[in-house]
């Protein structure tokens, strides 16, 4: 007979949490986040001619071969991670791209008066990712890929692989869209997940620190989910209460 988990139980001053993100998870976000902003910003001395030319040629040398560089660890470093844990990318793909239900349908079309009014708004209840999740990080996925595409035919063409101009054209013209479209989905990205207001405040410890979710937030933000985890009991764990400042 197989025994059952044993769920943990918070006691006085304490309360439950749930382990959300692993290790290998929240390393390979931070290093695409960091590899993400530095593109960003050394393309923009690229995209932006006037702001090349006032930082002159030396400087915009050194931006170019860094974007380069940084370019290659924004590629490599992900597909490292994938290969380690081949499981963890099937289940961020079913994640993301499973069936919607009438819950995902509901939760967008109140998604804009819940970012504006929270307090006035009952959301459906969620899966282990948002139905806007499923949108904004599916955007996020698809304009890396192509970024990173479009990024190592423009290195490649540069240097042991030369291509035509034609060839290298439509190749930056590539590079250039989906870079206009992964700033955007990137800020949006950063203006929730980064737990800068209410009711997202605190999610940045998810990705950030040690990956963990408190119960109260869980069940607020991913309801079917956290339910699903705290039956089970192996990621629940209990902390002390945060001290009141």
């Amino acid at each position: 007979m197989t025994e059952q988990n044993s769920v943990p139980q918070a006691g006085p001053g304490e309360r439950r949490t749930i382990q959300r993100k692993s290790f290998q998870a929240r390393l390979t976000h931070a290093v695409t986040v960091i590899t993400i902003c530095y593109l960003i910003l050394s393309g923009l001395c690229v995209f932006i001619h006037p702001l090349a030319e006032a930082l002159g040629q030396d400087v915009m040398f050194v931006i170019r071969m860094s974007h380069r560089v940084i370019g290659v660890i924004f590629v490599v470093f992900p597909l490292i991670s994938a290969l380690i844990a081949p499981k963890g990318v099937a289940h961020i793909f079913k994640t993301l791209f499973h069936k919607w239900n009438q819950d995902d349908k509901d939760w967008l079309k109140k998604f804009v008066p819940y970012l504006l009014a929270p307090k006035t708004q009952h959301m459906p209840d969620q899966d282990e990712a948002k139905s806007g999740q499923h949108i904004a990080d599916g955007a996020i996925w698809v304009c890396a890929f192509m970024m990173a595409v479009s990024g190592v035919a423009l290195l490649l063409g540069d240097t042991i692989m030369p291509m035509s101009h034609t060839a290298m054209g439509w190749w930056r013209i590539i590079h250039d869209v989906f870079f206009v479209l992964l700033d955007i989905f990137v800020i949006a990205h950063i203006y929730l997940g980064g737990g800068i207001f209410q009711p997202y405040r605190g999610m940045a410890r998810v990705m950030w620190t040690d990956g963990k979710i408190d119960e109260a937030n869980a069940l607020y933000h991913w309801g079917k989910w956290a339910r699903r985890e705290l039956e089970n009991g192996v990621n629940v764990g209990v902390e002390d209460e945060p001290k009141k400042k």
